[in-house]
């Protein structure tokens, strides 16, 4: 595997939680482990509410701590979250996060 993509087993549990610490980095883990179709995205497609240097860093910093895969097809660039590799190595995990997501949405729907 490329050094942009730590293995399976090298994925660090400190690592992953500093990544989530910031609360637009987990919205955008949440929301991929919302959906169980494990869709590919664009970083865009989030609307984080930054500027693009600042959502590059927050995909670099994902990606590194390797909660996602980048796919490069040359003229653009796709992520998908490493479902099985964050379950194989921290069960339960992203279920809290998919949960947290539902909360949060809930929330906003029944938002006067």
């Amino acid at each position: 595997m490329d050094s942009t993509h730590p293995a399976t087993a090298d994925l660090d549990l400190g690592s992953i939680l500093q990544a989530l610490a910031d609360p637009h980095r987990r919205r955008v883990i949440a929301e991929l482990a919302a959906d169980r179709s494990d869709p590919e995205r664009t970083c865009h497609s989030f609307g984080l509410p930054v500027s693009k240097q600042t959502s590059t860093y927050h995909f670099k910093t994902l990606r590194a701590s390797g909660l996602i895969r980048d796919l490069n097809y040359g003229n653009r660039k796709g992520i998908r979250l490493r479902r099985a590799d964050i379950d194989a190595r921290f069960p339960g995990l992203l279920d809290l996060l998919a949960a947290e997501h539902s909360r949060t949405q809930q929330r906003a729907e029944t938002k006067p």
